[in-house]
């Protein structure tokens, strides 16, 4: 054999070699989908008591999967949760807050992140849906390439709605690329002052499809006005009622093309979210108007991203985790009736607050976890869990090792997860407006020390935010009726002390 034919032939070896193995190590591994909602509250699902909507297809991956009782977001806000979920830290580590539409990204590039761990073991990642952790560097020109984004922090494919549905630009980006940009019609965006001839919800009330508080009467954008200025873009823009299909036809094109080998989808709904615009074909499916048909359209789209992974037949082998970014709020800037028709339902359950909120309403959302070749038996479990640990837990499950600055706030949970165990966590960080602490019965809320934003304050939902230290027993009192604080200040000092140990922690042990 030549010289030249046989180093081939050891390249070749080598190669063969190195795609048995990299199959080895995949074989069994789960698909991974993360189904996550936008403040959908821990009453909202059919499973969780939900009245006046329906919910046959997330109710479905319960009777099949693991439904818990006290799981949790890490925040009551949706940028601060989605940073802990995919980082596996707590948000007030990176001073993250709800960002604006133009912020820069939130997460560094090269942080170990969750689509990054998973990406190490070889898995495809994706994100579809609502991103809200910045983009860019600084100032974006929504022209041109846009970058550092998810492709720069773990994802090999993302088709986002860069903040929110509220927000400008009302655009989709895929890749680096706003989708459909019509380069003779350039997009300018400004949150500070008007631009372009775009009207206004304070100038043209008449063209909205429902009215809407000062703050969100900025741009009409199909009907709807939003939160900023925009120009340009018209071929580009999205419409909101079509928004669940568009996004939906996107994860299912990532997990057709992907069924080959491992994958991770974090498909991050934008419904209920306001504005609430939700398809025609959901209108009256709920008796609650806009926000309950949006929670049949969310649940619509559950059902026909199971119709396609079963017909792939990878249904069996996919862990599917169905949760919330925070809990429910009603009035968030629309006039959508959500309040005047929400009749008996009970957004938050059994417990109080909500989004933005402190009490437990805030954090705690119904969250399914489903996996037939793991899990043969559905359950109830109480075990307490919170999302920023599903780095580590499903690092576990892809054989991959966090050490130093990954996840600092993240622990290996699968077990309780999985339904395996009933015991979770022992503490906990709830992060709001201040920071709460969960240990055993005793629920810790801190004392607020920073001035609370004047949008807030008109918020009907209580904030929990207070100048002196509160205490509740969960268990007599899960709704947070009685501050024993001053009945207990050993118990409130003890739980103040952990909140400061776990502030000033900065890497994993």
């Amino acid at each position: 054999m030549k010289k030249t034919s046989f180093l081939l032939f050891l390249i070749y070896l080598a190669g063969f070699y190195s795609n048995a193995q990299t199959k080895k190590q995949l074989a069994g591994k789960p698909n991974i989908i993360i189904i996550y909602l936008d403040d959908l509250g821990w009453g909202d699902v059919g499973c969780y008591g939900a009245k006046g909507v329906s919910t046959p297809n997330i109710d479905a991956l319960a009777r099949k999967g693991v439904r818990f009782t006290d799981a949790h977001c890490t925040a009551a806000t949706c940028t601060p949760s989605r940073f802990s979920l995919l980082t596996g830290s707590y948000a007030f580590r990176n001073d993250a807050a709800i960002l604006p539409g133009d912020a820069p990204l939130l997460i560094r590039p090269g942080t170990r992140t969750l689509p990054a761990v998973l990406q190490d073991a070889g898995y495809t990642t994706g994100v579809v849906g609502k991103w809200h952790l910045g983009l860019g560097s600084g100032f974006i020109d929504w022209n041109k390439e846009i970058a550092p984004g998810p492709l720069e922090v773990g994802f090999n494919y993302s088709f986002i709605v860069p903040a929110t549905l509220d927000r400008v630009p009302c655009v989709y980006v895929e890749g680096h690329r706003v989708v459909n940009l019509d380069p003779k019609d350039p997009i300018a965006v400004d949150y500070s002052k008007k631009i372009g001839d775009y009207p206004t919800g304070l100038e043209e009330p008449q063209l909205l499809k429902y009215a809407a508080d000062t703050q969100h009467s900025q741009t009409i954008i199909n009907g709807i006005s939003r939160i900023g200025f925009m120009s340009g873009g018209k071929k580009a823009q999205w419409k909101d009622e079509d928004m669940a299909s568009v996004l939906l036809n996107k994860a299912k094109e990532f997990v057709t093309t992907n069924q080959r080998k491992p994958f991770f989808l974090y498909f991050s709904f934008t419904d209920i979210h306001v504005p609430r615009a939700p398809n025609a074909r959901f209108t009256g499916k709920s008796s609650m108007g806009l926000r309950g048909d949006a929670i049949a359209q969310a649940d619509w789209s559950v059902g026909e991203l199971m119709k396609t992974l079963h017909s792939l037949r990878l249904d069996e082998n996919t862990l599917i985790i169905f949760t919330s970014d925070n809990g429910p709020v009603l009035d968030d800037g629309y006039d959508d009736k959500a309040e005047a028709m929400l009749g008996n339902h009970k957004p938050a359950g059994p417990f109080k607050g909500g989004k933005y909120s402190a009490y437990e309403g805030g954090t705690r959302v119904p969250t399914i976890v489903y996996w037939p070749a793991r899990i043969k038996k559905a359950k109830v479990s109480s075990a307490l869990i919170n999302q920023v640990d599903l780095l580590a837990s499903l690092a576990s499950i892809a054989d991959q090792h966090l050490n130093g600055a990954d996840g600092p706030d993240s622990f290996n949970e699968l077990a309780a997860w999985l339904g395996e165990s009933t015991k979770g966590r022992e503490t906990m960080l709830e992060e709001s407006f201040t920071l709460s602490l969960r240990n055993g019965q005793w629920k810790y809320v801190a004392p607020a020390t920073g001035k609370t934003p004047d949008w807030l304050k008109n918020k009907k939902v209580p904030t929990g935010l207070s100048n002196h230290p509160q205490l509740y027993n969960l268990q007599v009192d899960p709704g947070e009726e009685h501050n024993i604080a001053v009945q207990n200040p050993e118990v409130a000092k003890s739980l103040q002390s952990q909140v400061e140990q776990i502030k000033a922690k900065q890497t994993r042990k």
